[in-house]
């Protein structure tokens, strides 16, 4: 799934592609990163109109649940580029990564490469403590999140604190993110952005037995259908908060 070629200097990567081209992403996982910048903007866009639109805020922070939860099943259970055991890897990986790419050697990933790994993780564990905290937390003067009856005033204020705080490094890691796939398009002349949206690379990018037939797309109804079904249940039955927001 990887190959470094280290007789082949990076400028190569202005060589032409070859015609055919190969599905890498499967369409689960390209509806759950657009459906993430979506649910995100969206969170940041209603929170700044002000408490009057605190219930479509709500909404956005359901939609990373689902999406986050969905990913991470997906990760074990998807096509294989999907899952974890099949692109992240340990600290020699990312290392011999680095040092690759450092010394100008052409690296080949079909999938994420070891560093895109780590953002992958890294984004889900944001978003998902982000929207977590949120499920808890009160705006201190008409709303409070779904799950604030399940612990204390001052708990709540605690997450709320947490969950505005932890915008900002949400707001970092997106642009590292950005940075680098923009950096990845300009050095090796791999267009990611493409990639995610079609789900193909071209072919000799990704060898024959790497290509994926199907997106195990059933399953993946079946699967979102489910966790969202579990969470509207847990929102159904968890008590009301008990504190007035409005004294906080």
């Amino acid at each position: 799934m990887t190959a470094v070629e280290r007789d082949r200097p990076a400028a190569s990567r202005h060589e032409p592609a070859l015609a055919s081209r190969r599905r890498v992403w499967d369409w689960p996982v390209r509806f759950v990163h657009w459906s993430l910048v979506a649910s995100l903007l969206g969170a940041f866009m209603t929170n700044k109109l002000g408490v009057k639109y605190f219930a479509y805020h709500a909404f956005f922070g359901y939609a990373v649940i689902v999406l986050v939860v969905f990913r991470v099943w997906w990760g074990f259970v998807g096509p294989k580029h999907a899952r974890f055991v099949n692109f992240v890897r340990g600290p020699k990986g990312v290392l011999r990564y680095l040092h690759a790419t450092g010394r100008g050697w052409k690296t080949r990933h079909a999938g994420h490469n070891p560093l895109g790994a780590l953002m992958v993780l890294l984004l889900l564990a944001l978003l998902g403590t982000q929207a977590g905290f949120g499920l808890f937390a009160n705006d201190e003067i008409f709303n409070t999140g779904p799950l604030a009856g399940l612990v204390s005033k001052s708990l709540s204020l605690n997450l709320t604190s947490l969950h505005r705080k932890l915008f900002y490094v949400i707001v970092a890691a997106v642009i590292l993110h950005v940075g680098a796939v923009l950096a990845h398009w300009r050095l090796k002349g791999d267009n990611l952005v493409s990639a995610m949206i079609t789900g193909n690379k071209p072919g000799h990018l990704v060898e024959a037995h790497e290509e994926i037939r199907s997106s195990r797309g059933v399953l993946a109804v079946a699967l979102f259908i489910a966790i969202s079904l579990g969470l509207a249940t847990l929102l159904h039955f968890a008590p009301a908060a008990d504190f007035d927001t409005a004294g906080l």
